[in-house]
């Protein structure tokens, strides 16, 4: 019997883990995209742009002119756009080049320290504060590539001005700096970020309510040399939900991806690999379902005697039945217990060990309500296992029974 409550437990342990894991999953998805209408890069792979420069699980698929990415934000139909510099990296955690919009696009807030205002400064997030005992004052020198293996910019060190304070979402695992940062660390040719702030901005002859006259205030518009990554982009009205990818497409060199559908892409491609583990998980459970009512049933056999001796003693068949009942639904309820106990368990230990996926934010502390739907399953599972042998003993014939024995 112990065994097959094993196997119970193993499958619902399965079940649980994905449970939790997909259900995180998609939060946590929605909340990284949230506010996020339109990514905006070179052109590739669509999915690729939205990994990378969204949820910063990917590389880049390479970088646009701040020219023409500046020719998309000043569209009327863009309500604001905010750029990224991606290229750099920190002991595995991305350095972004962006505006302080990106942070106040997630509502993040400084738990100490300032927001960065001159080249290289930085402004760390939660979890790289926490796993590589950063503080405000610290100093790093950056690798270049989003991999450990990189090479180090020795010439130039960056410093934390501030940490944020936890937000649930991908800020948490990047290290956010300005776009003139990015620039100043990766300049070999051209001008310097001092030559570019000489030149004057031009006037803004587009849309008055856009955020500002330029993506990169400091750099003078349409200036040619300069690029980014990519730039995420918000709507002004739904109709930029119909013209804007096509005029991104097919105007330009770029490419444009609409988080929304790739995510629902994504979530396409993960479940048939998700469907063929619950399909194993639903497998071993039935295969434990059908072991414990043999179990249950053979045992029948062998208490016969003591179910008889039970009716002798004043036992209903009521009694008896409902003793069979109670006693499946109690095996596979415990099962389940265990079950959903070592998806938990599971799930946490991951999340201690692997740091990718602490990364992704994935607990195994949260309760959902499925997992009460669970634990019901089971009880219904320990009823239908045990019905047939609950029915052999309501219907014992004692005399017979007892003159066998």
């Amino acid at each position: 019997m112990a065994l097959n409550i094993t196997l119970l437990s193993l499958g619902i342990a399965v079940i649980t883990i994905l449970l939790l894991f997909s259900s995180q999953l998609e939060q946590k998805i929605n909340q990284n995209a949230k506010g996020i209408d339109l990514v905006v890069g070179a052109k590739g792979s669509p999915l690729q742009l939205i990994l990378c420069n969204i949820f910063h699980i990917d590389f880049p698929t390479g970088n646009i002119k701040l020219a023409e990415a500046e020719r998309i934000a000043h569209s009327r139909l863009v309500k604001k756009a905010i750029p990224l510099a991606l290229g750099d990296s920190y002991q595995g955690y991305r350095i972004i080049g962006t505006t302080q919009d990106y942070a106040t696009l997630y509502e993040a807030e400084l738990a100490q320290g300032i927001w960065w205002s001159k080249e290289l400064e930085v402004v760390a997030g939660s979890t790289v504060a926490s796993m590589l005992k950063l503080k405000t004052g610290d100093s790093f020198m950056s690798t270049h590539g989003l991999t450990a293996e990189g090479g180090h910019h020795e010439e130039q060190h960056f410093i934390v001005k501030g940490i944020l304070k936890p937000t649930h979402t991908v800020l948490d695992n990047l290290i956010l700096t300005s776009i003139e940062s990015v620039w100043e660390v990766h300049e070999h040719v051209g001008d310097t970020i001092d030559e570019v702030r000489s030149h004057k901005p031009e006037s803004n002859q587009h849309d008055s309510t856009f955020v500002a006259s330029s993506l990169v205030p400091s750099v003078a518009e349409g200036d040619s040399t300069k690029e980014i990554t990519s730039m995420l982009i918000q709507y002004r009205s739904p109709m930029g939900a119909v013209m804007m990818p096509r005029l991104v497409n097919s105007q330009t060199s770029m490419q444009a991806a609409s988080p929304a559908f790739e995510t629902a892409r994504l979530f396409t491609i993960l479940g048939v690999g998700v469907e063929i583990v619950l399909g194993f998980a639903y497998v071993l459970i039935f295969i434990s379902a059908l072991s414990i009512f043999i179990a249950l049933y053979n045992s029948l056999k062998e208490r016969k005697y003591d179910l008889a001796i039970m009716r002798t003693m004043g036992a209903t068949r009521r009694t008896l039945f409902i003793t069979i009942v109670l006693e499946g639904s109690i095996l596979t309820l415990l099962g389940s217990m265990a079950g959903l106990v070592m998806g938990h368990g599971t799930l946490l230990l991951l999340a201690t060990l692997v740091e990718d996926v602490q990364k992704a934010g994935v607990n195994g502390l949260v309760l959902y309500s499925a997992e009460w739907w669970i634990l019901g399953g089971s009880l219904v599972l320990g009823f239908v296992c045990s019905l047939l042998p609950a029915i052999q003993a309501y219907r014992t014939d004692i005399s017979r029974v007892l003159a066998e024995n």
